[in-house]
Order: C-alpha cells, then structure tokens, then sequence
C-alpha cells in the first residue's frame, strides 16, 4: 500500500504532478499510457482509431491491472476508471488521488480531445465526458484535491501535505 495512484480527467496534471512528486518523494514515477503504447507499438489515439473503444478499454484494463511497483506514483490514463480490473488492483496496491479540476480549466487545457487519445464515444462532448467521469473519479478517491486558482507547485505541496497527514 505504498503507491500513490493518480487519477483525474486528461489534462489534470497527473503526469506533471506525478514526476515531479515522485522526485520529491524518492519514488518511481509510471505512466500507464507509455506502457500501453509500448506494449502496442503504437499511439493511443491509434490503438482508439483500430481497435475502437472498447479494445482500447480492454487493453487498458489488462496493462493497470498487471502494474508491478513499490514506493511509485502511478498516473493512468483518465480512462482507467472504466476498468474495473485496474481500479479495483490499484486500491489494492496504493491511495488513490483524485485530481480535481474544473470543467472550464479542461477545456482550456486540453486542446484536442481525440488527438491526444482520450475515449470520447460517437457524439459525445468533453462535457459530458467530465460529467461522467466526475462520479466515477469521487468514488473510487481516497483524497481528492481541487486544484482550481492553485498554481502547480502549489497543487504539489498541497497533494504532498494530503499525502503526509494519512
């Protein structure tokens, strides 16, 4: 139970947050979505392109769900809370950290959606991806931290104290 998990929606900072807590912490850092496209050869907007969704989904869950790691800050993809199998391995190994931002800052921050890979069905908005996800991220959270009006090492000193205080 020494892992940190971070999960929130693409463009929350899961990554940037992640190496540069693992720094501070004398962790290892893991970013699931460079094992999968590793593990595919390929990118993920790709393996989404060839496989669809739910091959996507099914690759995603059995590469989280297969993480070996002590003493590491694990960043999955914002998807990840649609595989069972992973979520349920990843509460098993570590504490899970939501992430949180607001829907206006993903806008901003995320540029094309389905460029960078992220699981948007057929007709489906950023909006109501967030709105979906945003139950999924609160249940499976052990600590959540908003990072709305904090700059980055603030979010980080603020996800390190969380972290302390537990």
């Amino acid at each position: 139970m020494d892992n940190i998990i971070f999960i929130g929606m693409p463009s929350a900072g899961k990554s940037t947050i992640g190496v540069v807590a693992a720094k501070r912490m004398g962790y290892e850092f893991v970013d699931t979505d460079l094992l999968i496209q590793k593990q595919e050869n390929r990118l993920l907007k790709d393996i989404i392109a060839e496989k669809g969704i739910d091959g996507f989904l099914a690759i995603e869950d059995s590469v989280n769900a297969s993480v070996e790691a002590e003493h590491a800050i694990i960043s999955p993809g914002g998807s990840a809370i649609y595989c069972k199998n992973a979520m349920k391995h990843f509460k098993e190994i570590g504490t899970v950290v939501y992430l949180q931002v607001s829907f206006q800052t993903i806008s901003e921050r995320i540029g094309d959606a389905r460029q960078r890979g992220v699981v948007l069905k057929e007709g489906q908005t950023l909006k109501d991806l967030y709105d979906e996800r945003t139950a999924l991220f609160e249940k499976y959270a052990d600590i959540t931290i908003c990072e709305d009006g904090l700059t980055l090492a603030q979010t980080i000193d603020k996800v390190l104290e969380a972290l302390e205080s537990r």
